[in-house]
């Protein structure tokens, strides 16, 4: 069992005892915390909160617990059932709410789900709010209202409509580009609410021929749900087979995108960013924003075009669109297929980049995986390095930063986030883990070899 509290949310297996998963009791603890930061954030408010869920097996349970405790603490709740993080995100902003909560474990396994808690912009709450939501239900300074005072629920099930709606009106979607082009797209949506959200979507983009694949919202994953190349070769297998001009992948909440070329090979999840990026600063140059351990291809894609500058966030959606709004970027995210696009709102949107792609693979007509070679080429490879239980990270990281920071050859070291360092041709990323003695060690650069040779020279020195 496994319960891991952050300053997002509340994330951990279903079942086992209390405290050692996301149990009933764990889900009353934390959303009473949360709705009570939120009231102290708020004093003399009568309180209203979104709630969605995507479709894994817990849900509808979690679901209940969720808005019985917001009605047990005096908060009125707009209740969305089966959503997407985005829409859920979008509700919280158009429906006026003080906050969210979206039922979502994301791309992991079944037996995982997770309290992800948003601001009344519809953002995932910063570090300190977090910080301050653990302190409460660690401290059990919680006052539930009498029953006079006791939350009602309000029932609206049209908020994806809505969603692909505003997608649909936004200045840069070509509806008519798209129709012309007579796409077929294969879909595959882990058998989670994608398939209610990303279909639909695609029809009202006037796509002619919509292939749906593991579409049904049941919540038995048809596949490992993290949308990465050795999880999807049933959609490749799909594209080819029925002659498609493209395969998209959504996680089970929606707010990661990955593509599918119409050849069967994957466009690359860390391309996704790039190439809507691209599209984006076509039309309207501005600077854009991804996190440290994202692909370099953003920031060159982001140099062709006078003025427009790249800047990389600490890892983690709240660090992006923090530094997304002190610089101004029109268009960010991260390199696992997440794409913010402010003008829609401040969050991964897989609608908005769907939408926003296919409007770049109509006007330009080509292929994708013609498209796929107008950007530069990176290979990122993963590594760790497991450490002894007692050893000093913190001290560690800073010798190595130490170490490298004007060393010949290097152009940066950043130490916002772990410890990046930039080489002329490639960089290295160093993180700590929060639940394990291991550091994560990402690397990058034009071939697998020097990525993997950038990351075993940093190792050696650890």
């Amino acid at each position: 069992m496994s319960l891991i509290k952050s300053i997002s949310g509340i994330r951990g297996t279903i079942g086992g005892p209390a405290g050692e998963g996301l149990t009933p009791l764990d889900v009353v603890k934390f959303t009473s915390a949360f709705a009570t930061f939120l009231k102290g954030a708020n004093p003399g408010r009568r309180l209203r909160l979104a709630v969605g869920r995507d479709a894994r097996l817990s849900g509808a349970m979690v679901d209940r617990l969720v808005v019985g405790t917001l009605q047990g603490m005096g908060v009125d709740v707009l209740e969305t059932g089966l959503s997407t993080t985005p829409t859920t995100e979008m509700t919280v902003i158009d429906g006026h709410c003080d906050g969210g909560i979206i039922i979502t474990a994301s791309h992991n396994p079944k037996h995982w789900n997770a309290l992800k808690l948003l601001n009344s912009k519809g953002e995932f709450i910063s570090d300190a709010e977090g910080k301050e939501v653990l302190r409460l239900a660690d401290s059990g300074e919680v006052n539930y209202a009498e029953v006079d005072d006791l939350g009602q629920v309000t029932v609206e099930e049209d908020w994806i409509d809505r969603h692909i709606e505003r997608v649909l009106g936004l200045q840069l979607v070509d509806v008519e580009a798209i129709r012309k082009a007579g796409f077929r797209v294969a879909v595959d949506a882990v058998n989670s609410t994608g398939g209610l959200a990303i279909p639909r979507l695609l029809r009202k983009l006037g796509v002619k021929d919509v292939v749906e694949l593991n579409c049904e919202p049941t919540g038995h994953f048809a596949h490992n749900p993290e949308p990465i190349p050795q999880n999807l070769t049933q959609i490749s297998d799909c594209v080819r087979q029925n002659h498609c001009d493209l395969g998209i992948v959504v996680d089970p909440d929606v707010d990661r995108l990955a593509l599918v070329c119409e050849t069967g090979e994957m466009f690359g999840e860390e391309y996704t960013l790039v190439s809507v990026a691209d599209y984006v600063l076509q039309h309207t140059p501005g600077n854009t924003v991804s996190n440290l351990s994202s692909s370099r291809a953003l920031r060159d894609v982001t140099r062709r075009y006078a003025g427009c500058e790249y800047n990389a966030a600490a890892v983690g959606e709240v660090n992006v669109t923090t530094l997304m709004r002190q610089t101004s970027a029109i268009i960010g995210g991260e390199g696992n297929g997440g794409v913010i696009y402010p003008e829609l709102h401040y969050g991964r949107d897989a609608l908005v980049g769907v939408a926003l792609f296919l409007t770049l693979l109509a006007k330009k007509g080509m292929k994708v995986s013609e498209l796929r070679k107008t950007y530069p080429e990176y290979i990122i490879s993963k590594n760790r390095k497991d450490l002894t239980p007692d050893m000093d990270v913190d001290a560690l990281l800073a010798k190595v930063a130490k170490l490298y920071n004007g060393m010949n050859g290097v152009e940066k070291v950043t130490t916002i986030d772990g410890v990046k360092i930039d080489f002329a041709d490639g960089w290295v990323h160093l993180r700590k883990s929060n639940t394990e003695p291991i550091i994560r060690i990402y690397s990058e650069a034009a071939t697998e070899a020097r990525a993997n040779e950038l990351a075993q020279q940093v190792m050696q020195q650890i």
